[in-house]
């Protein structure tokens, strides 16, 4: 099979590799029959993560479920007989860096890219669709769904906002009446990524909220913030930020006497908020996560669980990021197997592309959003539903499965 890619002209880059290629993934271009027993190249696959950044306690945890899943993957033979060789470097969070990696991968015959963040991957959307390399990231920002703005970006869980729009639905239930929402998030394009679109569900539904957002300061506390949501009035408090800045809130939201109910959208919906909060600060608090965690019990925790317990590890013990990762870069090899399939010795990114739109749902087990994960040339949407859970004595409790905006 040829592997062929654009390639680009590189900046040389200044961030460190943690991983240049997963477990038998292969080094040069050329044959592998020796190392692999065949005459089948490696598939090559940039990988952007954030291990050190602003988001590194989440973005930790999911690099690691990608490169577990393409070891299990090599282990097993590879995708069609090839491995994968990935190349996974830390960008901390910084988009420039984020550029610099994603050129270096092109000009290194990646024919796929796995992204990090919303900045980030919104910056780069043109050159994506310039070179034609599937993308996808781990930002759930809705633009990035729409093939005529964004031809080559797939996002494989919920947006953003359909996680938004599946809490405030939740919230106004819960409230029985009128309530008062206060959204703290992330200063970033990824904080502000479904806070407007919160207001406009909140009108387009006619649901009887009170909504506000606020971005939140890199201080040790949050109290003058949630001073501020107390003023407002707030009981509930939308977190669209990762896990121990949600953990601090829960920290001062139990340290001031506070009435007030957290709503962790995807990236504090984790294990990792109730462990820094503690237990007792965490109880009650409610958690949108489109990824299952490992005491949902899904059927699709089998084969992660099977791999880590050959690690010495589990789910448990790595979070649900992980499998978040895992599931995402399945869902990439799914569409990369399909294109080997219809495109035979020419594997491109516009043959993975048209393999993504076209293949069938890819089945998660109940892990990722609804179960199953579906493109079409029409949307790059993968799917709208959502897991809610709630704290309790320590553990995330299922309230509902597969939860959609309009459930």
């Amino acid at each position: 099979m040829k592997l062929r890619t654009r390639l680009a002209t590189v900046i040389p880059s200044t961030v460190a590799i943690i991983a240049l290629a997963a477990c038998g993934g292969g080094g040069d271009d050329g044959d592998t029959g020796a190392a692999n027993g065949g005459d089948k190249t490696p598939i090559k696959i940039g990988i952007i993560a954030d291990l050190t950044g602003a988001t590194g306690d989440v973005g930790t945890p999911y690099n690691k479920g990608m490169m577990g899943y393409i070891d299990d993957v090599n282990a097993k033979g590879g995708i069609s007989g090839h491995k994968i060789e990935a190349m996974s470097n830390d960008y901390a969070y910084k988009v420039p860096a984020a550029e610099e990696l994603y050129k270096k991968y092109v000009n290194d015959g990646a024919v796929a890219i796995q992204g990090w963040g919303t900045g980030d991957t919104e910056a780069m959307r043109s050159k994506i669709s310039a070179d034609k390399l599937p993308f996808m990231s781990a930002s759930y920002a809705e633009p990035l769904t729409d093939p005529k703005e964004s031809p080559y970006n797939f996002v494989a869980a919920p947006t953003y906002s359909d996680q938004m729009r599946v809490a405030l639905n939740w919230i106004a239930e819960d409230a029985g009446g009128h309530a008062e929402v206060a959204v703290f998030h992330h200063d970033s394009p990824f904080g502000t990524a479904p806070v407007a679109d919160g207001q406009a569900w909140v009108s387009e539904k006619g649901l009887d909220i009170g909504y506000k957002s606020y971005p939140m300061p890199a201080t040790p506390n949050q109290v003058g913030l949630l001073t501020q949501a107390k003023a407002q009035g707030a009981k509930y408090i939308v977190i669209q930020n990762v896990s121990s800045p949600a953990a601090q809130v829960a920290k001062d939201i139990k340290g001031q006497g506070l009435d007030m109910k957290i709503v962790c959208l995807n990236w504090c919906a984790d294990e990792l908020f109730i462990t820094t909060a503690g237990a007792d600060n965490a109880e009650g608090h409610v958690l949108v996560s489109p990824i299952a965690p490992a005491t949902a019990t899904k059927p699709g925790h089998e084969a992660i669980e099977t791999y880590l317990k050959s690690k010495g590890s589990s789910l448990e013990k790595e979070t649900l990021h992980y499998a978040q990762g895992w599931y995402t870069m399945h869902v990439m090899a799914k569409g990369i197997e399909k294109a080997i399939a219809d495109a035979g010795e020419e594997l491109t990114g516009e043959a993975i592309k048209a393999a993504l739109e076209t293949m069938p749902a890819v089945d998660t087990g109940g892990v990722m959003g609804s179960g199953e994960v579906k493109f079409t040339a029409d949307s790059h949407r993968g799917n709208t539903g959502t897991g809610i859970y709630e704290v309790k004595a320590g553990q995330m409790v299922e309230l509902a499965a597969n939860q959609t905006p309009e459930s």
